[in-house]
C-alpha cells in the first residue's frame, strides 16, 4: 500500500469517516524461558480497552482501523509498549522480560471495584506458594490452597479440601486438563502435586464455567510448566522423608522444549534399622515383622511449535503409594513346629497422559482440542499360611492358607 493511502486512511479514521475495525493477536510469552505468561494484560490506554491471555498466552483485541499504543504487561515482567498501524488483521507476539529493581514507591488513591467475568475464581502464583512454610519440608498447592477464603482442611494435617460446606470428593481436581482422583500421598497428608513441576493454578469456588461440568463443590485446575525454550536447566531438593528433581529446556531452541519432575520418599529405607531394631528387642528368635511404606510420582511434558498457528503438548503423570507388611512366627508343641507367615498391604495411584492441539483458525477464534487417558487403580491385598512340621517324622504340612485381594 503506497504511503499517501496510509496517511489518507489514517486521517479518515481520526476524523470518523471510516468505521472499520481490525484484530490484533497473538501470543504473550516470557522472554527467558519461552513459556506461555498465563493472564498476560494488553490494554489501549486512548481507548481504554483491553484483553487477558488465555491459558496459553493466547490473546484477540479488535480495535478501530488506525494507528494506536498497546501496552504488554504482567507481574513482574517489564511491560513493553508497542505503536501498532492497523490497517488490516494482524498477528503480534511479544516477549516480556523481567523487571529491574524498583525503589521504594508510595501509591495513594481510591479504592475501586474490578468487575470480572469469572465468578468467585482464585489463581495462586507459584512464588508466593513457594514462600510460605511447610510441613516437613514439602511444598503443596493443596495446603496452600487451605488458607484462602471459603476454603478449610477439615482435619489438621490433611491435604483434603472442604469448599463451602461441600466434601472432598465434590471437587474436580485437573492436571493438565485431565482429572485426578483421590490426589493424595502418605494417607492424605500430602497431595500428588509436585510444585517444581507447576506452572500455574486456578481455584473456581462457584459460578463455574461450562467446560468444568461434573462437580459441585469447587475446580482445582492445576497447569503443569511447559519447558524453558531458550536454555537447560534445572532444580532440585533433599528434604526429610523425600528427595525430587526437576530438569527442563529446550529440545529444539524456540521451537520444541520439554519438562520432566520425579520424586520419591525414602521413608522405607529409613525405617528398616528401626524394625530391624525392634525385631532383635522384642522377638529373638527367628520371629519377625518388616514392612514399609513409600511414594513416588513422575510429570513429564513436550512442546512443540509447528508454526505460528498450531502448537501440540504432550503430558502425562504417573504416580504410586505403596504400603507392605510381613510377619514370620514359629513355635512348638508336642514335638511339632508351626511357622505362621502373613503378607499384606495396599497400593493406589493415578496414571494420566494428554495430547493437546492449539489451534488458530482466525485473529478472533481460538480452539483447544484434549485427547487425554486416565488409571486410577486401588489394591489391597492379605495372604496368610500354617505349615505344620512333626519332628519325629521329618514331615512339613500346610494347615491353612488364606488369600484374600481386591
Amino acid at each position: 500500500m503506497k504511503p499517501l493511502t496510509i496517511v489518507l486512511l489514517l486521517l479518515l479514521s481520526q476524523i470518523g469517516i471510516t468505521q472499520e475495525k481490525y484484530t490484533l493477536s497473538g501470543y504473550v510469552k516470557d522472554g527467558e524461558t519461552g513459556e506461555a505468561l498465563i493472564g498476560a494484560r494488553v490494554y489501549v490506554p486512548e481507548l481504554k480497552v483491553g484483553v487477558v491471555a488465555n491459558t496459553y498466552g493466547f490473546y484477540s483485541l479488535t480495535l478501530p482501523q488506525g494507528q494506536h499504543e498497546v501496552i504488554f504487561s504482567f507481574v513482574a515482567k517489564e511491560p513493553v509498549k508497542k505503536e501498532v498501524t492497523l490497517l488490516s488483521n494482524i498477528t503480534l507476539n511479544i516477549d516480556l522480560h523481567p523487571a529491574g529493581m524498583l525503589t521504594e514507591v508510595l501509591v495513594t488513591g481510591e479504592i475501586k471495584q474490578h468487575e470480572s467475568t469469572e465468578m468467585s475464581t482464585t489463581e495462586l502464583p507459584m512464588s508466593k506458594v513457594k514462600s510460605l512454610p511447610v510441613l516437613l519440608g514439602e511444598i503443596d498447592v493443596i495446603k496452600t490452597a487451605q488458607l484462602l477464603p471459603g476454603i478449610s482442611s477439615g482435619s489438621e494435617g490433611s491435604s483434603g479440601i472442604y469448599v463451602r460446606g461441600g466434601g472432598p470428593d465434590q471437587n474436580l481436581i485437573l492436571l493438565d486438563g485431565v482429572p485426578i482422583y483421590n490426589a493424595n500421598h502418605l494417607f492424605g497428608f500430602f497431595s500428588v502435586f509436585n510444585a517444581d513441576a507447576i506452572n500455574n493454578v486456578k481455584i473456581v469456588k462457584g459460578g463455574f464455567p461450562a467446560e468444568y461440568g461434573g462437580r459441585i463443590s469447587s475446580v482445582i485446575d492445576i497447569r503443569m510448566k511447559e519447558g524453558d525454550m531458550k536454555k537447560i536447566h534445572g532444580e532440585g531438593s533433599v528434604g526429610i522423608i523425600s528427595s525430587k528433581l526437576m530438569l527442563n529446556g529446550p529440545i529444539i531452541k524456540d521451537k520444541t522444549s520439554f519438562m520432566i519432575s520425579a520424586r520419591r520418599t525414602y521413608i522405607d529405607i529409613l525405617a528398616k534399622p528401626f524394625i530391624a531394631m525392634a525385631n532383635n528387642m522384642n522377638n529373638p528368635g527367628n520371629d519377625k515383622v518388616t514392612g514399609g511404606y513409600f511414594f513416588y510420582d513422575v510429570n513429564g511434558k513436550i512442546n512443540h511449535i509447528i508454526n505460528d498457528k498450531n502448537r501440540i503438548f504432550f503430558s502425562a503423570y504417573l504416580g504410586d503409594d505403596k504400603f507392605h507388611v510381613e510377619s514370620l512366627y514359629d513355635y512348638e508343641d508336642n514335638n511339632k513346629t508351626f511357622y505362621e507367615e502373613t503378607t499384606g498391604g495396599m497400593s493406589w495411584g493415578n496414571k494420566i497422559m494428554a495430547l493437546r492441539w492449539n489451534h488458530q483458525y482466525t485473529p478472533k477464534l481460538f480452539s483447544n482440542t484434549t485427547l487425554n487417558f486416565s488409571d486410577y487403580k486401588f489394591d489391597t491385598g492379605f495372604s496368610g499360611k500354617i505349615m505344620k512340621t512333626d519332628l519325629k517324622k521329618h514331615r512339613t504340612t500346610v494347615i491353612h492358607l488364606i488369600i484374600c485381594q481386591g
